[in-house]
């Protein structure tokens, strides 16, 4: 297994060590960042969280770099990416911190790209490459989650919700990136519509 395949799995291993971090009640305490009462298993569950990220942009930086790209690759990372973001808004949503309806738009979005991308490769044997309107949902919802999780700090001493305003572009670019998908590459459908 290659050096990005590696990668790939420890995201998928720090997902279920994300939920147990999450699961634990506050029996750890609570720090106070820059005037921000933040839980200590949610700052331990954002570093881990922040660790899954990097490796997100590690391992595909890596593949593409030294040629290592993998039918294994291809699959796994952006199945470790949306299980992690999932996985981190529906604990969100849980919590009260983002509203169910934002997880759903984002959750629906990811399955039905997941879907289109089945299509085309059945279709064409081409991997459906991520857009810029698709990174940028990418980055938006992982620093949303990111800033969610600390409670905005460093910017909650200022009274700047970042991680709220994150979250607003994460779905305005999770709908527009989704349409944009669908609209480029409608031909996977005109054989049955």
């Amino acid at each position: 297994m290659n050096l990005p395949n590696k990668l790939t799995v420890f995201r998928i291993i720090l997902i279920p060590i994300f939920i147990l971090l999450l699961t634990i009640p506050y029996t750890w305490g609570t720090l106070v960042l820059t005037g921000t009462v933040v839980p200590v298993n949610w700052l331990i569950a954002a570093v881990v969280f922040a660790v899954a990220c990097l490796t997100d942009f590690l391992d595909g930086k890596i593949a593409r770099s030294q040629h290592l790209v993998t039918n294994f690759g291809k699959f796994a990372d952006p199945l470790a990416d949306k299980l992690l973001v999932m996985t981190a808004l529906i604990f969100l949503t849980s919590f009260h911190v983002v509203p169910a309806w934002m997880t759903a738009v984002i959750i629906i979005r990811e399955l039905a790209i997941t879907g289109l991308r089945t299509l085309i490769v059945e279709n064409n044997g081409k991997v459906l490459a991520a857009q810029m309107p698709g990174k940028i949902k990418t980055f938006s919802q992982m620093f949303a989650i990111l800033f969610l999780y600390i409670k905005n700090v460093p910017f909650a001493s200022i009274g700047f919700p970042i991680g709220d305003i994150l979250l607003w572009l994460a779905v305005i670019f999770t709908v527009y990136s989704g349409l944009d998908y669908f609209w480029k590459n409608r031909y996977v459908f005109s054989d049955g519509m």
